[in-house]
C-alpha cells in the first residue's frame, strides 16, 4: 500500500477500524463485490460501482464516499463510485455532517430542495459530487458497472438494474429511524463506521 495522502483525520479514523469484527456471514455477503473488483483489476478494466438505495439520501452516499476513499487508500486504480435511488429526494444533512465529522471536506455548491455537495478526502483527487439522483440519472454509468443494493426496499423494488453487469445486495440498517432523536448523530456515525469497516475489508482483499 502506497502513501494514501488522505486528509489526516480520515487516515487516523481508518487506522481505528477493525475488519476482524466483521462476522463470517457478512463476509460472505461482501465476497461478490470483492470478486467483481478483483476480476476488473486482473483484466486491467475500469471499476464502476453504483450504490443504490430508495431515496439516495443516506446509506448509498455514505457507501459511495467510503468506497472511493478506500480505493484511494489501498491504491486501487481506475475505481469510479456512484450512487442513485429508485427516486430522488436530497442528500440528508446529517449524512453530510457525519462525513464532515469523519474528516471529509464538504462544501455546499448549490442550495435548494436537493442541494449539491462537493466532498473531498484528499487535496489532489477530484471531489465526489453528492446529491440525490435516480439510479438511471445521466450522472451515473449506463453499462459495465456493479449495482450494490444498500437497502432492502431498493433491493426488492429493483430485481433488475438496467445496464448492470452484476447486481449485489449489501444492505445496511437505515439510520433514518433515529432522525430527530438524541441518538441521531451517534447512530449515523455508527452506520458510517460500519460501512467504512466493511469497505476497508473489501478493498484490503484486492491484489492490485
Amino acid at each position: 500500500m502506497s502513501e494514501s495522502n488522505l486528509f489526516s483525520e480520515i487516515e487516523v479514523l481508518i487506522k481505528t477500524l477493525n475488519p476482524e469484527s466483521i462476522k463470517s456471514e457478512r463476509k460472505t455477503i461482501l465476497k461478490p463485490l470483492i470478486d467483481f473488483i478483483q476480476k476488473k483489476v486482473s483484466n486491467h478494466k475500469d471499476i464502476r460501482i453504483n450504490f443504490i438505495c430508495t431515496h439516495n439520501s443516506r446509506r448509498s452516499h455514505l457507501s459511495q464516499v467510503w468506497a472511493q476513499t478506500m480505493a484511494h487508500y489501498f491504491n486501487i486504480k481506475n475505481v469510479y463510485c456512484y450512487s442513485g435511488g429508485t427516486e430522488a429526494t436530497a442528500l440528508f444533512p446529517m449524512a453530510a455532517k457525519t462525513l464532515q465529522n469523519s474528516g471529509f471536506k464538504t462544501k455546499t455548491i448549490s442550495e435548494g430542495n436537493n442541494p449539491i455537495y462537493s466532498i473531498k478526502y484528499t487535496d489532489n483527487a477530484h471531489p465526489i459530487i453528492g446529491f440525490s439522483k435516480t439510479l438511471d440519472d445521466d450522472f451515473n454509468p449506463k453499462t459495465e458497472f456493479a449495482a450494490i443494493m444498500t437497502c432492502d426496499s431498493a433491493n426488492e423494488a429493483c430485481p433488475f438494474v438496467s445496464g448492470a453487469e452484476q447486481r449485489i445486495p449489501i444492505t445496511f440498517k437505515d439510520p433514518k429511524a433515529f432522525d430527530d432523536t438524541s441518538q441521531q448523530a451517534e447512530k449515523y456515525n455508527e452506520r458510517s463506521l460500519q460501512i467504512a469497516t466493511e469497505l476497508f475489508y473489501v478493498f484490503s482483499q484486492i491484489n492490485a
